[in-house]
């Protein structure tokens, strides 16, 4: 198998394996944490290699996932005294435990190979040649199999933690009256996403793995409602976003981490626009047919209460309604030709008068204010 391949397989199953567990932050808000976790275990491996002095060994693991639930464990504390918020609680926590890190490794680190650049930044290009050599015979690059285990791990919890996950994210008053924990699962989450983040780092770097981890899941946030199909659209995208990243950066002759953060970025960009029920334009749009939907009744209503007043004839005049509702003139013109084409008004020598033939049950607006009337006469 070619680097090339391996290196976009190590990249699929990274992003994957980062989105799954980036739903539920997403979902709860905590988008903010995997940046936390992924720099704080950081002082989790340095502390189990001061103890260990091996880099191989599988404490450096246990010691990070143990440093990411202290890093939410502090920041909890800190937000529940109600003196900090939670963003702020971050933002004191992660600074000062990577700094710790960093303090630590400079100056009684420095002759080993633990440097904050290969954690921070990673390098999928030299994933390829660190070897997995079995009996002699070489069976591809370690990434792909920790990597995988890694993955494995992820799809293994979620499905069989699914209820409790769901349940807790979206209530968790109902799940503590259903017997469900939801400390227990929430710190049960937060040992996958530091795990994650341990496993992912050493190939693609923490800033990528926070973008795996956040930017599939806000994406596909953006594209469905519902929590099953999040899961699946946020690992498609995160795969799609590595190989497209992989090809953007052999084309440019760039970062491969760099590239791959970039078109998560941009998938997400084009999602926040484009996407038909949630995006930007969608939202314009409706906010602009709203807005002229209300117009219109508003001018109904305006029409409703003058049609049997001689004394405020005047005011039915189109300058007059213009002036009035302080509309363009381009605007009621727009108003006025609409609420003609659906005649409910006619103009009649500058007038404007209501017809007997408007349905007033397409306006929700007028028809909900015309009846508080009546009813307030009564």
């Amino acid at each position: 198998m070619s680097p090339q391949i391996e290196i976009q397989i190590i990249a699929v199953i990274v992003a994957i394996s980062c989105a799954l567990p980036g739903v539920f932050l997403v979902l709860r808000k905590m988008s903010m944490m995997s940046d936390s976790i992924t720099h704080t275990i950081l002082l989790g491996i340095v502390i189990a290699f001061f103890i260990t002095r091996d880099l191989s060994s599988p404490l450096l693991i246990a010691g990070a996932a143990l440093m990411g639930i202290v890093t939410v464990w502090i920041t909890e504390t800190l937000s529940r005294t109600r003196l900090l918020a939670e963003d702020a609680a971050i933002g004191v926590v992660f600074p000062l435990l990577f700094s710790i890190a960093i303090i630590l490794i400079t100056r009684y680190a420095g002759s080993v190979h633990l440097d904050t650049d290969s954690v921070l930044l990673g390098e999928l290009a030299f994933a390829p040649f660190d070897r997995m050599v079995v009996s002699g015979t070489d069976i591809g690059a370690k990434a792909i199999y920790t990597t995988g285990t890694l993955l494995l791990i992820n799809l293994a919890s979620i499905t069989i933690f699914f209820k409790e996950l769901k349940v807790t994210t979206f209530d968790p008053m109902l799940a503590a009256v259903l017997g469900i924990s939801p400390a227990l699962v929430h710190y049960g989450l937060m040992t996958l996403v530091s795990l994650t983040a341990v496993g992912a780092f050493q190939a693609v770097g923490s800033v990528l793995v926070v973008a795996f981890m956040i930017g599939p899941p806000v994406t596909a946030y953006l594209l469905t409602d519902d929590l099953k199909h999040m899961l699946i659209l946020s690992g498609a995208i995160g795969a799609a976003n590595g190989i497209i990243g992989y090809q953007a950066a052999a084309a440019l002759d760039a970062s491969i981490a760099g590239s791959m953060a970039v078109v998560t970025g941009f998938s997400f960009l084009a999602a926040f626009i484009f996407t038909p029920r949630k995006g930007l334009l969608s939202n314009i749009y409706k906010r602009r047919k709203q807005k002229f939907e209300f117009a219109k009744a508003a001018l109904l209503f305006h029409l409703y209460n003058h049609k049997d007043s001689e004394k405020n004839f005047n005011e039915l005049k189109v300058e007059a309604v213009q002036i009035y509702f302080h509309w363009r003139p381009d605007f009621t013109a727009k108003i006025i030709k609409s609420l003609e084409h659906e005649r409910c008004i006619e103009l009649d020598k500058g007038f404007i008068k209501l017809t007997d033939g408007c349905d007033f049950s397409d306006f929700f607006f007028f028809t909900a204010v015309k009846d508080r009337t009546l009813l307030n006469q009564e």
